[in-house]
């Protein structure tokens, strides 16, 4: 029988051995090697993962030259056959080398981690207590952890050395500045070893094994102690935190001097640091150095930003603060970090002195008379701090996608604001949102009087600088625009804002045809003509011709349409945009806004009866659909509760009889598990593949029961299922439905959502779990517009 193996490497002498060589590949090569090495017997070494049995090299010509076991050889189970399957060994032998031309003592061996005997080599230098360890297979941050504890009970210091890049040599390199590689390369019948030292931008420098250098700091080459002296140090692993904080310092305390949190751009301050909904607890924290240390006689909040530092290592954290703001003396209050100062002592004007001085009597002493007066109240925000107080309050609101009125500012700012008249408010609000900038939205515009914005917000407008706010009919519509601009600023994660609606009426334009040169005015005179003749048709609706009531109606209806769209099907939705369209055309032209193209001419002409009539009809019709709709949703979770009925009593009927899941198995629970496996795998799974069993379940029903069962906050294990081109399923938008969560009107917004839930599933699942980010896609009661 001929042995087609061709193993490249054996060890010589016997089977135990631990000298290895490689078989030259030519002829030429081979025959030199064969006079240089007459008595040499090669093995299929144990060492190697091999038999033992004895080996010969053959020699060709057509082909590479390699070992063959001989005929009596026992069967072999050897895995790897190639080059670097001796690896070890030579880096064994090569450390052994460096340490005795070094005359340093050491114990050199290898390690078999479950894969085979050419896993690690382990190198022990007594004299510095150090480790090196060569890590030749693969391994994850996991068992990389455990190693190296294994390995830290005996050494002050482990040095690690990694064949091939992966996430654990970019940990390294991200937290000490370089990571050590090793690398073999054959020359002749053997391969030398280099040491590499990998930087920052994956760039290695290879140095070969017998120039560098071992000391009590572990293993040196020219580029690793160039590297060592020059990185930097550590940085923390930072985490997000939700929600925000307030700290007072605590310029008594000191910092640690080796803390790992000091940085030359930031101050590192000792404070007493109260997170949301949480006690307060005395940290480091971290401030920007481009301004002064805040005094700290005050209290400040950081509203976002905020990031939790932890060093490993070490039982120690800290917070970091991009922006801080200082609060007033209400809300500093409310933190239990600061009480406002007693009132000073009245000043009691000098009396001749007695000729002697009086004892203090006992009684009086021991029962001294306390005062009936109640304690001082806070003391009054000043105007900038009221300022500052309403700003923020008005921000948070954004931050949370509210509105709010002004008795809310009074409850949770200050008692103060409830006394304010028109104008005070009005004052205040200017202060509040000035300057004007077009980068910035204006927060007046969040508060509310009875649903509506505030009968004087125009009067701020025009005093901030708003053009034509005095005389416009828009600002509601203005308002609702600059509200969603500061929704999508003050936003968790923050979005792009919208552009700010411009009050300024637009002048009609008719494009006048090409004639010949006409007289001088005429062109002037032909315009005012037909600008006198298109205006009725293209311009403002005639007010007189349209009841005022019925104009009323019609914006209540528009109103009220725009809210059933995300609920209406694809049918229903298309014909309500469709009037929505006509008649916001017409109200737009109502308002003032003018019309640049000729093709809304007839709906200009229409009264404002006539789309109260088309928007009722629409109406209905969208009434009726959201009815249809939701008779379907409540068929689809009966259907739903009868497969869990069904699914329940066939897992009971199965534990009690102990036998395996057949293919009547829970669709639910079925698809449950391959959707963790392929979030675990960090992958999508075509709706096609969907592993549904044999009982013809409808995927959409399955994969809604699968996301209700899993939670409120937890992923949504259908965004893992995906259509034919890499989107998500058509029914995407009925499964948020289902599951209690709000809809989006726009297909961008739902492939965002879709993308999050995905990164979701993935960091749930990972392995090791990762942090969840947060969810785009709110509940379908937040998201409904509040009431006021």
């Amino acid at each position: 029988m001929l042995d087609h193996r061709l193993v490249q490497t054996a060890v010589i002498g016997h089977k135990n051995s631990d000298h290895p060589v490689i078989l030259p590949m030519d002829a030429w090569e081979l025959d030199r090697w064969r006079g240089a090495h007459p008595g040499y017997s090669y093995w299929c070494g144990l060492q190697l993962g091999g038999c033992g049995g004895e080996l010969s090299d053959r020699r060709y010509t057509t082909k590479v030259c390699h070992f063959a076991h001989h005929r009596t050889a026992p069967v072999c189970h050897r895995k790897n056959n190639g080059e670097s399957s001796a690896d070890h060994l030579f880096i064994k032998r090569g450390v052994q080398r460096l340490l005795g031309k070094r005359k340093m003592k050491g114990r050199v061996e290898t390690r078999d981690l479950g894969t085979g005997p050419g896993d690690a080599v382990d190198v022990y230098l007594p004299d510095s207590r150090r480790r090196l360890r060569f890590q030749l297979s693969a391994v994850d941050y996991r068992a990389w952890r455990r190693a190296d504890d294994e390995l830290a009970d005996d050494a002050e210091g482990i040095d690690w050395i990694f064949s091939s890049e992966g996430p654990i040599t970019q940990q390294f390199t991200g937290r000490h500045g370089y990571c050590l590689r090793v690398r073999c390369e054959t020359v002749g019948g053997e391969r030398r070893v280099h040491i590499g030292a990998e930087a920052r931008d994956r760039t290695v420098s290879w140095t070969p094994l017998e120039d560098c250098t071992v000391t009590p700091s572990g293993i040196v080459t020219p580029d690793t102690e160039k590297i060592r002296l020059t990185r930097p140090r550590p940085r923390p692993t930072a985490f997000p935190l939700q929600g925000g904080l307030a700290f007072a310092l605590v310029p008594e305390a000191g910092v640690p001097a080796d803390s790992p949190f000091a940085t030359k751009d930031r101050h590192l301050l000792v404070a007493d640091v109260k997170p949301v909904d949480s006690p307060i607890v005395r940290a480091l924290v971290s401030l920007p150095a481009d301004t002064e240390v805040p005094p700290a006689e005050h209290v400040y909040r950081v509203a976002d930003g905020a990031r939790l530092l932890i060093a490993e290592g070490t039982a120690g954290w800290a917070v970091e603060a991009r922006r801080y703001t200082r609060l007033n003396a209400h809300d500093a209050q409310r933190t239990g970090l600061w009480t406002p100062p007693a009132a000073p002592e009245p000043m009691v004007a000098p009396t001749v002195p007695a000729p002697r001085t009086r004892k203090p009597d006992p009684v009086s002493a021991a029962n001294p008379v306390t005062s009936s007066e109640p304690p001082a109240a806070p003391a009054p925000l000043t105007r900038g701090e009221m300022t500052t107080a309403v700003r923020d309050a008005l921000a948070q609101h954004a931050r949370l996608r509210t509105t709010t009125t002004w008795e809310t500012l009074a409850r949770t700012v200050s008692p103060a604001l409830a006394q304010y008249s028109d104008t005070g408010r009005r004052d205040l609000l200017v202060a509040v949102d000035s300057p004007l900038r077009e980068n910035v939205p204006v927060l007046s515009a969040l508060v509310r009087d009875r649903g509506e914005p505030l009968p004087y917000l125009f009067r701020v407008l025009s005093e901030l600088g708003v053009p034509r706010a005095a005389v416009s009919h828009r600002i509601k519509r203005w308002a609702a625009v600059e509200t969603e601009r500061a929704f999508a600023a003050y936003g968790v994660p923050a979005r792009a804002m919208p552009p700010r609606l411009s009050l300024e009426p637009e002048h009609p334009t008719v494009p006048q045809p090409a004639t010949a040169r006409k007289p001088a005015g005429f062109a002037a005179r032909q315009r005012s003509a037909d600008h006198r003749a298109v205006a009725p048709q293209h311009g403002r609706v005639d007010m007189a011709s349209s009841d005022l009531s019925k104009v009323r109606d019609l914006r209540a209806l528009v109103t009220e349409l725009e809210r059933m769209l995300p609920a209406l099907g694809m049918r229903s939705r298309k014909r309500a945009r469709k009037t929505l369209s006509s008649a916001q055309t017409w109200l737009a032209a109502y308002d003032g806004e003018a019309l640049t193209t000729r093709q809304p001419a007839a709906v200009v002409r229409k009264k404002a009866g006539h789309f109260v009539l088309i928007v009722e009809g629409a109406l209905e019709t969208a009434r009726e659909s959201v009815r249809a709709a939701k008779q379907n949703e409540e068929k689809q979770r009966a259907r739903e509760e009868r497969l869990r009925r069904a699914a329940d009593l066939g897992s009971r009927a199965k534990r009690a009889t102990h036998s395996p899941f057949t293919a009547a198995e829970d669709p639910v629970g079925r698809l449950t598990r391959q959707l963790a496996d392929v979030a675990a795998g960090g992958r999508t799974v075509a709706l096609k593949h969907l592993d549904l069993g044999s009982g013809g379940s409808d995927p959409r029903h399955v994969l809604a029961a699968v996301d209700r069962e899993m939670g409120s906050d937890v992923p949504l294990l259908s965004a893992l299922v995906t259509g034919s081109e890499e989107v998500p399923v058509p029914f995407f938008r009925d499964i948020l439905r289902t599951v209690g969560l709000a809809v989006p009107q726009t297909d961008e917004a739902l492939l965002k959502i879709w993308r999050r839930e995905q990164e979701r599933a993935y960091a749930a699942h990972g392995n090791p779990p990762r942090p969840l980010p947060p969810r785009l896609v709110p509940t379908a009661s937040q998201a409904a517009p509040p009431r006021t």
